[in-house]
């Protein structure tokens, strides 16, 4: 079994998909808001 050698694996695709993920949910939370606050204005 190979040895475990902390800090040695790239993880620059993850790090990109985490970026990307959290890039995501706040627009997301952004656009909720938004519809949110549209509704309110328009009281439906």
């Amino acid at each position: 079994m190979a040895e475990h050698k902390h800090g040695e694996m790239d993880i620059t695709v993850q790090e990109e998909t985490f970026a990307g993920f959290v890039s995501f949910t706040i627009k997301t939370c952004i656009a909720i808001l938004v519809a949110v606050v549209i509704l309110a204005l328009v009281g439906a």
